[in-house]
């Protein structure tokens, strides 16, 4: 996911910390004070911050609250949404069962799950274990994704099954584009091929094996007890408000776990070990850890946003299975974020320093846990001191500027005094999208209303914007996602399609609404 935007704000602080050699833990004198910065600036209400350094966890640590306007601490158990960061965990079960003998990471898809399809068929031929990981399949940023987000009625099988109608803006192998669908695939590939639920899977083969004892399959799991952390967004990009958790139970292999620093500290552990786990036996080999971390799919590295992030922008970026490859002041890194409604996190693993990294917060703003990350690596790596919380304020400032600048240009363009072609009437009906399925719009009163079927968070008003073109405005204020609706027409007057586009460059790219062509169904 993209990330939102944050304010200031000062909570309480709560503290649990491992113990560890003082020469590994040195470094960290200053994160307490980057941290409450951090949280001030963005106006996060919770962060935990685990930190590993050979072999040992030199602090497991939560700042915070859990929910605002609650007492409830973060603490290093306190359980967070990891989103994205899950992608690694599934690319480890694909290489466990590779080395069980059970399949071949470079085995066509089609030879475990002889009903998958792609809309190409040449694809749908070609594809591997391993494109399904490495994004570079074809489908452009988070194709497919309003299949299981915001939460939908969908099975695992039926999105694996829409998947087929989902279109392709790419070529095969050609350029990377992040998506979450494929992952979905990935799942299904494990259960296929293991005869295991993917719960149990992650349960029996990495949570038991690594002592993950407090991480949880997804937030249907969450058990009495749990020190869960609630998710705050900007409702219309401005308050800070709690938001309903979400499952992503028909696709859990691209981001459905919770964990908590303590947890993912012990995780970070066996990567830095090379696959080794705490009584000296191996979860994964090292021949595995390695194809996890070759580039598959380089990235284009862009020009930081503002002059203050050029310390940051790295010489290569590239995609793995289920990790991002990049540097950093001369160092390989080995990383991953998360987003998700009202959570974000990242995890980062320096091999050569044998460090990791990871932080958990519970608000949409990924600016937090980059100025964090990259303060702890700049004090491990004994780099001049810098300003990543300022450099990030600055980022976000920018960011927030473009997208007042692109609704400002729309604004300029638009004819107010148009009225529409048709009466509401005329634009009610059913209408379907060959990958999504069925949109209905409906007459309320002296309004249209819009709702997606399968998604029950997706429902709003339709407010005219000029000639047949309407904006939806989400009834979930949270979802930061509205969009123009636009009805075509036919010579007839009949509506003929519609298509949508969200209208901020500050909305999440999981609403991929711009591949969506809803016809009439008459």
């Amino acid at each position: 996911m993209k990330t939102w935007i944050g304010g200031a704000m000062l909570m309480a602080c709560a503290l649990t910390v491992e113990a560890a050699p003082p020469s590994n833990a040195a470094p960290l004198e200053q994160l307490d004070r980057t941290v409450e910065a951090v949280r001030r600036q963005f106006d996060v209400p919770g962060i935990a911050v685990a930190v590993v350094k050979d072999g040992q966890v030199v602090l497991a640590r939560g700042w915070g609250v859990r929910e605002l306007g609650r007492s409830e601490p973060v603490d290093a158990d306190t359980l967070f949404a990891i989103a994205s960061n899950t992608k690694a965990f599934t690319a480890t079960s694909l290489q466990l069962l590779a080395e069980d003998g059970r399949l071949k990471m470079d085995d066509k898809v089609i030879d475990h799950l002889p009903s998958f399809r792609m809309s190409d068929p040449y694809v749908t031929s070609q594809m591997t274990i391993r494109d399904l990981l490495s994004h570079r399949s074809g489908l452009s940023l988070g194709a497919g994704d309003l299949l299981f987000w915001p939460t939908t009625t969908y099975s695992n099988a039926e999105v694996v099954q829409r998947l087929g109608q989902v279109p392709l803006k790419g070529g095969f192998r050609e350029r990377y584009a992040y998506d979450n669908i494929l992952y979905a695939v990935a799942q299904q590939v494990i259960e296929q091929v293991s005869g295991m639920s993917y719960q149990q899977f992650l349960q029996v083969r990495i949570f038991d094996k690594v002592g993950m004892e407090g991480t949880r399959y997804n937030a249907d799991h969450l058990q009495p007890g749990d020190k869960a952390a609630v998710g705050h967004a900007r409702y219309d990009f401005k308050e800070l408000r709690s938001v309903a958790p979400l499952t992503w139970s028909n696709n859990a292999g691209a981001g459905g776990i919770y964990s908590s620093a303590h947890d993912m500290a012990r995780w970070m552990q066996v990567q830095l070990a090379n696959g080794l786990l705490a009584d000296g036996t191996s979860l994964f080999s090292p021949d595995a850890q390695r194809q996890m971390w070759q580039v598959l799919t380089p990235q284009t590295v862009a020009e930081p946003s503002v002059p203050e992030l050029r310390p940051a922008r790295p010489n290569f970026a590239g995609y793995g299975e289920g990790w991002s490859l990049s540097d950093f002041r001369g160092q390989k890194l080995v990383w991953h974020t998360g987003g998700w409604p009202g959570m974000v996190s990242r995890l980062t693993l320096v091999p050569e320093q044998n460090l990791g990294v990871v932080v958990l917060t519970n608000q949409e703003v990924g600016a937090a846990f980059n100025a964090i990350t990259l303060s702890v690596l700049d004090a491990y790596l004994g780099a001049a001191p810098h300003d990543w919380v300022d450099a990030y304020a600055k980022a976000v400032a920018k960011a927030e500027q473009r997208a007042d600048e692109g609704w400002a240009r729309h604004v300029a363009e638009r004819d107010a005094r148009s009225r529409p072609s048709l009466p509401l009437a005329g634009y009610a009906g059913n209408y379907r999208d060959r990958w999504y399925g069925d949109m209905q719009v409906s007459v309320d009163g002296r309004q249209l209303r819009l709702q997606f079927a399968r998604t029950a968070q997706l429902r709003g008003r339709l407010e005219h914007w000029q000639h047949d073109t309407f904006i939806v405005r989400w009834d979930d204020r949270s979802l930061n996602a509205d969009a123009f609706v636009n009805f075509s027409l036919d010579p007839d007057g009949k509506v003929r399609d519609v298509r949508m586009q969200a209208i901020s460059d500050l909305t999440d790219f999981s609403f991929d609404f711009q591949d969506l062509l809803f016809v009439p169904q008459r």
